[in-house]
This record gives structure tokens, sequence and C-alpha cells, in this order.
């Protein structure tokens, strides 16, 4: 097992970088000729470990579908519809709230039958996919093909030979040479409007919707269809900002140290069940009186300790392994495992109020149990793994819960098995190097009864929660946001009136006097069931149910709710800024970057640039957890000016265009937007928030996902500093 150690301080030195073009789906197109005149045209999408991209049949309503454009033509005519296949799973996607049909593993074959009256011409068009994996999204992308078909029945026969691959590397800007070159290497045509030869007739111009009050400078240039994006001024500053807000704000994953953290307090709620406390002063004694020293009987009991936590972190690794991470995320998200896992509970739930008990077969205990007797290192590892499945009706509801809430991590159940059995090996180890301890122990007695009965309640609130994913996604209208904080209510309110001793199970004993301690978690529940109350406050701000921070990712999301109505825009902006709006959580804010910056330079105010999408799911963790936050709300509202661009805005543009940087076409307002953050932030994936100067300069380094509101204020508050500094320099002067 020394790998095993070896791998987790490997895993604790992952660093996740931000600031590269994401490119984890490579194109390829084949042709294959079928009898006379019809040919099968083949697109392949190889993906990236742990990527996906959707089904041309994906609801509409969540990710961009995979969709493939034909230029019309009379030369061939399309036979059916383009076909798929490839390992496809279906179901609830909790980055989009919706049903998905996705693709989880290349390679990915989509085929379209095409019948040929001409095959001297081309058939062209583009295809539109977006890509996703468990933490991101991309914009929708667009990647153009062209079949250049046989023209003898040898060639025909070679079917290949025709074919054109796509490797697209965003950080290449391609010359008209080297097009050329790789084209004929490939035997492929090209593309007239999408080599960047300036036309020498053509009148440079500029397109943008900076007129209604701004100085003119963010317009962008244009030859022809050509469009220039890059902004001199923001590449200057994006590597050298005015301040140094956010220079060591490098963002970082800390999902897992929660992860670890979540099955470190199951391991100790597991502690005090009738299951596990009781062994341990069995056990330490054992060990200290068995031994022929105390040297030897710490080190066998440290070895029991190292044994439980082997067990319990292979298992987390099997599950990952066996299952995979998408299998993980499916078991998160799917409708029909989320209700089953609410079946499950309520079992458990009832189970710990004492009218039944769950066990694993006893031929597994006894099998484990005689191996424990053959003594030495093995004998002690058996012990533990006796513990592990003796214990299996206290400990398997606590590690079921703690490895479903890990599930949308592919190192989740590794990181909640580490800490869950770290916190219960952690007493074996103390308590054998310090046996004298073992006397401040509580007796056994009544108290771990109450315990798994807490516990039962508990079980019966998270098993709510199944149900609520359950419940979007099909669509019941069963647990809408009031029915299920009322039911939350209801049996922490249940609890609290346990705890008091006006409730009563089978295998409680009488209660003669409420202890210190009973009385104790008695006012906390109650605590907890007023405070679960105030969910029903309304927000001012956003007219929407005030979420409550202890219920994220707990309860349904505000908005699905029951009784509440829709927010108001200032008519006057509105009627000079067409793209003025209102954004999440009831902020002002512009869907257009030179009309926020007009704006911005109206009011002197800094703008906040928002690259953001419809199916960005950390975007969403943002707004929804740091940005409601009072002093952040303010200065988003008040301070600064809010441009929020969506990559994955689907409104197609007047004229498709064409990258001068990136040699792409640009169809919708998402791939302008797109093609306008990675041209000048390097970057394409979301959110990426960015504090400029309304003569666009950046104010500070860009900040992509990273929790916690309270760096996020001080983001915001250096960069006002900052700006506010700027001003009063000279005019086009940093320092």
């Amino acid at each position: 097992m020394r790998s095993l150690f070896l791998l987790f301080f490997s895993l604790l030195s992952i660093q996740f970088v931000q600031a590269q073009i994401l490119e984890p789906v490579k194109w390829t197109f084949d042709i294959e000729p079928l009898s006379g005149n019809e040919y099968n045209l083949k697109f392949t999408a190889d993906l990236d470990e742990g990527w996906t991209i959707y089904s041309q049949f994906t609801s509409d309503d969540g990710p961009v579908p995979t969709v493939f454009e034909f230029d019309p033509g009379n030369h061939f005519t399309r036979v059916g519809k383009v076909e798929e296949s490839g390992k496809k799973k279906e179901g609830y996607d909790p980055l989009f709230d919706v049903d998905v049909i996705k693709f989880v593993k290349g390679p990915v074959l989509f085929s379209q039958k095409v019948k040929v009256s001409d095959a001297s011409k081309p058939i062209t068009g583009y295809l539109t996919y977006m890509t996703c994996d468990n933490e991101k999204c991309l914009p929708p992308t667009d990647v153009d093909f062209e079949f250049n078909l046989p023209k003898t029945s040898k060639s025909a026969a070679d079917g290949k030979a025709s074919g054109a691959e796509v490797n697209k590397d965003e950080n290449i800007i391609p010359t008209p040479e080297t097009v050329e070159e790789d084209a004929i290497a490939d035997n492929v045509e090209i593309e007239e409007d999408t080599v960047l030869t300036p036309d020498p007739d053509a009148a440079l111009t500029t397109v943008g919707n900076n007129s209604k009050g701004g100085s003119g400078e963010c317009y962008f240039k244009m030859d022809g269809n050509v469009i220039d994006q890059e902004v001199e001024s923001i590449r200057a500053t994006y590597t050298n900002p005015l301040g140094d807000c956010g220079a060591e704000d490098v963002a970082r994953d800390q999902s897992l140290l929660w992860t670890f953290i979540l099955g470190f307090l199951g391991g100790l709620v597991a502690l005090l069940t009738p299951c596990v406390f009781p062994m341990i002063p069995l056990t330490v004694s054992f060990f200290t009186k068995s031994s022929k020293d105390r040297s030897s009987g710490i080190r066998n009991a440290l070895w029991y300790g190292a044994s439980i936590i082997i067990i319990y972190v292979t298992i987390g690794l099997m599950i990952t392994a066996f299952f995979g991470e998408d299998a993980l995320q499916q078991l998160s998200t799917d409708y029909i495992a989320n209700t089953l896992f609410f079946v499950v509970f309520v079992v458990f739930a009832i189970s710990f109020f004492g009218y039944y008990e769950i066990t694993l077969p006893s031929s597994w205990s006894n099998k484990t149990d005689q191996m424990a007797d053959k003594g030495g290192l093995i004998g002690t590892f058996f012990m533990a793994f006796t513990l592990a499945i003796v214990s299996f009706s206290c400990t398997g509801p606590i590690i079921g819960s703690a490895l479903v809430e890990s599930a949308t991590n592919k190192l989740g159940p590794f990181f909640v098995m580490l800490g869950f059995s770290s916190a219960l090996a952690l007493p074996f180890g103390l308590f054998a190097a310090f046996p004298g301890w073992l006397n401040s122990l509580p007796k056994s007695g009544g108290w771990m009864n109450s315990v798994k009965v807490v516990l039962g309640f508990l079980e019966l609130a998270l098993a709510l929660k199944f149900l609520s994913v359950a419940d979007m996604t099909m669509h019941w209208g069963i647990l809408p946001y009031e029915i299920f904080m009322a039911a939350w209510v209801i049996i922490f309110g249940l609890t609290a009136a346990y705890l008091f001793g006006f409730i009563k199970f089978p295998h409680d004993s009488p209660m003669k006097k409420l202890s210190p301690v009973r009385g104790a978690f008695a006012v906390l529940f109650l605590g907890l069931t007023v405070y679960l109350a105030t969910g029903f406050r309304i927000d001012d701000r956003s007219k929407m149910y005030n979420s409550l921070a202890l219920m994220s990712g707990l309860a349904p999301p505000a908005h699905y709710n029951l009784l509440l109505p829709e927010p108001e825009v200032d008519q006057e902006i509105k009627s000079r800024y067409p793209s003025f709006t209102k954004c999440a959580n009831n902020l002002d804010c512009f869907k257009d970057y030179c009309e926020g910056l007009a704006y911005a330079e109206e009011v002197g105010k800094p703008v906040m640039v928002d690259f953001t999408g419809y199916g960005c799911v950390n975007c969403r963790k943002t707004e929804e957890h740091i940005w409601v936050v009072d002093n952040v709300w303010k200065k988003l509202q008040n301070d600064f000016v809010l441009v929020s661009l969506y990559t994955d805005d689907r409104a197609d543009l007047e004229q498709v265009l064409v990258s001068k940087q990136r040699d792409t076409k640009l169809r919708n307002i998402g791939n302008k937007w797109a093609d306008f953050q990675i041209v000048n932030f390097e970057q394409n994936s979301q959110p990426l928030y960015v504090m400029m100067t309304p003569d666009q300069k950046v104010i500070a380094a860009p900040r992509g996902y990273k929790e916690g509101a309270k760096d996020y204020n001080e983001f915001l508050e250096c960069g006002l500093e900052t700006y506010k500094a700027y001003q009063e320099k000279p005019l086009g002067s940093k320092e």
C-alpha cells in the first residue's frame, strides 16, 4: 500500500492552471463510398478524458446540441438525417438543471448519407458543438468542414484519401502560406473567405455600439468581413495591470479540502454510535494487554488505525476505478438513482429510529474474525476489517451520504473516505499511546441510542434532498422551494422535540431528567428550526426567497417556487443603450461591451466585464453565493458598470465575421464575445471577471472562479482604490 500514500501526497500537489486555451475536442472528417453515387460523410470527435459533447437531440433548454449546417447546393442531396453513435449517457445534469443527452467518451461518430449528382463540387458547411467537464463549459465552437468527392472510381474506393482533418490550435495564427501547404497535404481545398489576405480596395471600417455617449475608442476594426477585436490598451495592461489586486489570486480548487472535512466530520459522528463507541476501550485494552510491552501495544494499535484508513480509502479508490468519474457524476444527478437514494435513506432513517436493524451477512464478519485470530500484522488488519463490517449498520448511512455528496469530483470518494477513516482511526492511536485517557470516556448507555435517533432525523432530511433532484429532473412539481423548506423545518422541529423528551422511540430508555449535554443539543436544533424558517423571507433586491447559506446545494433554487412573481429596468437608460437590462440578483447590467464602456465613461465608473455563459455552473455559483452578499452586491450595483458577455449566446450576427487573430468564423454573438475574450485575455473558460477603466485599461489581474465572498469583496475594493488613484493621475500615466 505504499503507492497509496504516494498517490495521496501527489494529489495534494495538483494545481489547476487557469490562463490557457482549452481545446479538449478534435474533429476528423472522412468519406466512405457506398453504392453508385451515394457516399457516407463521417464526422468523428475525439474527446480528452473527462470532457463531453452533447447529442443533436438533447434539450434546447440546457447545453448547446451538436448541430450540422450544410451549405446549400444542387450538386448533392442529403439522404435522411445525421446519425450519431458513441458512448452516450442520458439523464439529469445539475450543471443545466435539465435532462441532457451527452457523449462521455470518444470517439463519437456522426454520419450523413448523401446522393451526389456532380462530384466536381465539394460539399461544405460547418458544425457547432459545446463541450463541458465536471467543473466548466467552453463556449459553443464552430468547425468548418469540406468534403472533396472522389473524381474516379479508384479514388472512390480509397475513401479516406479525400478526408479532411481538423486539429485546430487557438494559439497558432495560420499564414496564407501555411494554410495552403496544409490544405495541399490533406487534399483539402482552401476556403477563400477564411484566408486573411487583406483586400487593398476594401475600406477600413469599425463596428461597435459606442456612438451613444462614448469616446469612440471601443470600435472594433473591420476589413471586409474580417474583424480585429484586439485592443492594444487591454493587451498592454492584461499582464501588467494598473494595480496589484488579484496578483496573488490564483484560483484553486478548495472542494477536495471540504470533501475531506465532510468525511472527517462523518467519521467523528460515527464514533459516537453504539456500533463503534464500545469498541474503542475494548480494542485498545486488547492491544495493551496482549502485547509484550507498551511500545508494541502502541505499534499494534497504530497499525490497527492505519488498517482502518487503508480499508476505507481503498474502497473509495475502487469506487472511482470501477465506476469512473462519469458514473459518479451520474450517481449524483440521475433521477432514478436519486429516487433510489431517497428510498434507501428513508429505510436507513427508520432503522436508526429502532424499528429494525440492517446488517451485512454474518458470514462476512465470521470469515474476517477467523483471519484476525492469526495474529501479527495480517491479523490486526483483519480485526480492522471486522470492525468495518460489524459497524456497517451505523456507519453505512453516514458513508453513503458523504460518498454521494462527494461524487461530483472524480477524487471525491478518495478524499471523503480518507477523512472518514482518519477520524475513525484517530482514537485507537491516541488511547493506545495514552491509555489513562480511557477512564475519561463516558460510559456506554442510552445516550448512544439518542445519537442514532438524531442521525435518523438527519438521514430523513437528507433523503428529501435526493427526492428534490429527481423532482426537478422529472418536473413532478412535488418539492418546490416552499414545500422542501417546510419539510426541513418540521424535521428539525421534531428532532428538538425528541431531545427535549416529548417524543420516544422503541429503544429509548426512560428520561428522568434532561442532561446538560442533551439539553444543549435540543436548544441547538430548536435554533436551527428557527433559522430554517427564516428562509421564507423575501430579498428586496432579487424579489426571491432569501436563500440560506446553510442550505446551499441542499434546497431547490429559490426561483423554483410556487408562490412568487418578475424586475423593472430604468427606461431612460434603456432608450439610449438597448442592451441595458437586469442580470443576476436584480443587478443592472449591459450585454454589449461597447455600450457598457460608453455608459461607464458617461458616469465616470470602472467597468466589471463578466465573461459568462448560460450553461456555466461556476458562474451561477458566484452569482448565487457571492454576488448576493450585501457589500459585494452594492459595489457591483453602485460603484461598477457591470457588463455580462455571454459566450454561448446563439443569437445570429448580422453577417458572418472572421476573426483576424484566430482565422475562425464568428456566426453568432457568443462566438464574438468568446473571440474577444481569447484574443485579449488568452483564456476561453468562464467565469472570468475583469475590472477595467472606461478607456480599456485592465485595473487588476483577471479573476476566475474562486469561492469566498470576502476575497471577492477585497478584489472589488482594491480595484476601486486603484481606479480612484488612476483618475487622479495625469492622463495616460500609470505611475
